[in-house]
C-alpha cells in the first residue's frame, strides 16, 4: 500500500471499557476500571448499596468499521445498573459494519441491570451488535434494548441498511436464552410486513432472568395491554416485546415496564436529562 493510499483511509472509532465490582461493607464498590479509545465509564454517586455506571462513546456515534467493546463483572452480592449517557447513533456506512460487543458476568447473589438508552439507526446504517451474559445460579439480570429506525419527528427514516442483534444468555454455563435479529437490505419494506413490525419504527426487547419472573409477569401484562407487544414467562425467564409508532410513544410504554421490572425503581436519571 502506498503512503498516499494509507493517508486517505477513513479514520475509525475504537473503544474498550471494562468495569468490575465487589461487595465491601454492605455496598457495591469499584474493583476494576479500564477505558481505552472513545470508550469512557463514569460512576455517579448513589445513595443506596448499588453502583450506577454510565458508559459513553466520545466519538459521538458509530459508522461502518467502528467498534466498541464493553465488559461488566458483578462480583458476589453486588448490584450494578449500567446505562448510556445518551442514545447511540448509527450513521450511514460508506464501507464496513459497525460492531458493538457487550459481555456481562454476574456472580452469586448479584444483580445487573443493562439499561442503555435507545439506539438510533439512520438510513444506510450498518450495525452488528452482540450481547453475551453469564449468570451464576443465584444471580439476577435485566436487559433492555430499544431501537429507533430513524427519528420520525425529524422526518428521518431507515429505508436501507443492515441491523443484526445477537443475544446469548447463560446461567452457570447453560444456555437459557438465544435470539438473532437481522434486518437487511430494504428495511422499510421488511418492517412494513405485518409479521415483522407492521410499519412501526420503534421497538424494544426486555429480558429478566431471576426468581421474580412469574411475579413480574403479573405486573407487566396490564402495562403492555392495549399496545403492540406482549410478555411471556417460562421458569425464571421473562421476555417482553414492544413496538410503537415513534420513540416518544415507545418511551411512554417502556419506562413503566422497566420500573416494574426494577421493583418500582425509576430508570437512571440520565434517561430524563
Amino acid at each position: 500500500m502506498t503512503v498516499a493510499a494509507a493517508s486517505t483511509r477513513p479514520q475509525r472509532a475504537r473503544g474498550r471499557g471494562h468495569l468490575a465490582a465487589k461487595a465491601l461493607d454492605g455496598r457495591t464498590r469499584l474493583a476494576e476500571l479500564f477505558q481505552e479509545g472513545s470508550a469512557k465509564i463514569r460512576l455517579p454517586a448513589t445513595f443506596d448499596n448499588s453502583m450506577e455506571a454510565v458508559i459513553i462513546n466520545t466519538a459521538g456515534g458509530l459508522t461502518g468499521g467502528d467498534r466498541m467493546d464493553w465488559s461488566v463483572v458483578a462480583g458476589p452480592g453486588t448490584r450494578i445498573d449500567v446505562t448510556t449517557q445518551a442514545c447511540e447513533k448509527i450513521y450511514k456506512a460508506s464501507d464496513g459494519t459497525a460492531e458493538v460487543v457487550t459481555s456481562i458476568r454476574a456472580g452469586a447473589g448479584a444483580r445487573v441491570d443493562w439499561l442503555p438508552q435507545e439506539t438510533i439507526l439512520f438510513d444506510r446504517a450498518s450495525l452488528f451488535r452482540r450481547l453475551d451474559v453469564d449468570l451464576d445460579e443465584t444471580a439476577e439480570f435485566l436487559a433492555v434494548e430499544a431501537i429507533l429506525l430513524g427519528r420520525k419527528a425529524m422526518g428521518e427514516a431507515m429505508r436501507q441498511g443492515l441491523f443484526r442483534d445477537r443475544w446469548r444468555i447463560r446461567r452457570a454455563g447453560r444456555l437459557i436464552h438465544a435470539e438473532e435479529l437481522r434486518l437487511d437490505g430494504d428495511v422499510a419494506a421488511l418492517t412494513a410486513e405485518h409479521a415483522v413490525l407492521s410499519g412501526q419504527v420503534a421497538f424494544a426487547t426486555l429480558l429478566y432472568a431471576g426468581p421474580l419472573a412469574e411475579t413480574y409477569l403479573a405486573q407487566v401484562r396490564p402495562l403492555v395491554e392495549g399496545h403492540m407487544g406482549g410478555a411471556s414467562q417460562w421458569r425464571d425467564k421473562l421476555v417482553v416485546r414492544l413496538a410503537a409508532s415513534d420513540g416518544f410513544a415507545l418511551r411512554k410504554i417502556l419506562i413503566p415496564v422497566i420500573s416494574a421490572l426494577r421493583n418500582g425503581a425509576p430508570v437512571p436519571k440520565v434517561w430524563n436529562l
